[in-house]
């Protein structure tokens, strides 16, 4: 199988496997919270908690994709897709609910680290295009998976929502498992130990490099507002006079407005370098997000939904290729690892304080923090790391 057969499969496996995720994120799950009793600051809680097992275990799995191969992970991750949402319409309070979301990130958590240093070894020469293009076909899945439940769960109610993201998955499983990869070393090859060093070994030489910690960070400070956005923008929504038909809308807006960015921002990357765009790109977010709760019209949400989109698109284009760029080419699952889990310390942190925030100050007051640390971000971001050229 050719490198390009390779990426096309696994592009389509995105696209299957993140339909489902979001078909059931968004907007759905906060409604569905909602409907179970859930407070503002519980819905927080629920949306963030599967985000918190990539904290746990998108770093230890982008290592063992190092060790072990990708194909294993990759294969973990894509059954953590397509099982969990027919559990969903079995669920009447919102504890079990809770857990049943941190099973549901294994998905994200197994999965994406591994396919990111895929892609990255497959394209070494046009990293940023081919991890754009990669990107790209996942926030497919992002774009018509909360169009799709938004409609789903307003024509037919939240049963049928979560049986087709079932059947989404399982499609997605269909597509994997025509992948072929270089074969793993047998696992009996080594010793829990052994491995347990190799990943202790990964890890430290990820941590110590000051460029992918400082551009992971970075990433996670757009994922906050990412974050806070998910979860409570179909309230906020609502709350305005707005159906979850629309607030579905939003969020298909944003996301294709990402989709249609991400290669077109990737290849501008290879050309002019990862830095600038990646500084504009936040700046687009924050400017967005901050006027988000100052409307209700709809079609002004719209604008306002396809500006964060395409500010997300931008930055995280770059992102992935730059840690990309400076990781040891042995640690690629590592380097990978480590901004996921940091992107998912932000994605989870953002329904987390914005549900804490909305519920003393409001959600002007709250939008404009969480844009303030954007900004933040962005600075220490332009100061910290330096310009590096633009890979050939």
């Amino acid at each position: 199988m050719t490198r390009r057969q390779s990426y096309a499969i696994l592009c389509a496996v995105g696209v299957c496997c993140f339909i489902s995720y979001n078909l059931v994120r968004m907007p759905v799950l906060s409604l569905f919270a909602q409907s179970l009793g859930a407070s503002p600051e519980e819905i927080g809680l629920i949306v963030s908690v599967s985000t918190l097992t990539g904290v746990l275990l998108k770093l230890p799995g982008g290592a063992l994709s190092d060790i072990y191969g990708r194909r294993l992970l990759l294969r973990i991750g894509v059954l953590a897709f397509g099982l969990p949402p027919f559990v969903y319409p079995f669920i009447t309070e919102t504890g079990t609910l809770t857990g049943l979301r941190f099973v549901h990130g294994l998905a994200t958590a197994l999965f994406a680290p591994a396919a990111l240093a895929t892609v990255a070894e497959l394209f070494q020469e046009r990293r940023g295009a081919a991890l754009g293009g990669y990107t790209a076909s996942t926030q497919a899945g992002a774009l018509l998976g909360p169009v799709l439940g938004g409609w789903l769960v307003y024509a037919a109610g939240f049963p049928t929502t979560f049986v087709t993201a079932g059947l989404f998955g399982g499609l997605g499983l269909i597509c994997f498992l025509a992948l072929r990869l270089n074969p793993a070393p047998p696992l009996g090859e080594k010793s829990l130990g052994r491995v347990a060093q190799d990943m202790w070994q990964g890890f430290r030489i990820v941590a110590n490099n000051r460029a992918v910690l400082v551009t992971s960070v970075t990433d996670g400070a757009k994922m906050i507002a990412n974050g806070a956005l998910m979860a409570f923008l179909p309230i906020y929504g609502t709350s305005v006079g707005l159906n979850p038909g629309q607030v579905g809308i939003l969020f298909g807006v944003q996301g294709v407005t990402s989709f249609l960015s991400k290669p077109i921002m990737g290849r501008a990357s290879d050309r002019i370098g990862r830095r600038p765009l990646i500084l504009i790109g936040l700046l687009l977010c924050a400017v967005s997000f901050v006027l988000i709760p100052q409307v209700a019209a709809f079609p002004t949400l719209i604008l306002l939904a396809a500006l964060f989109g395409y500010g997300e698109a931008v930055v995280s284009s770059s992102t992935s290729a730059l840690v990309a760029d400076v990781s040891d080419i042995k640690r690629l699952g590592a380097g990978m690892g480590m901004q996921g889990t940091i992107m998912d310390i932000g994605h989870a942190s953002g329904p987390l304080l914005a549900g804490f925030l909305i519920t003393f100050f409001g959600y002007p007051a709250t939008f404009a923090v969480i844009a303030a640390l954007q900004l933040v971000a962005a600075g220490v971001f332009w100061m910290t790391v330096r310009p590096a050229p633009a890979a050939s």
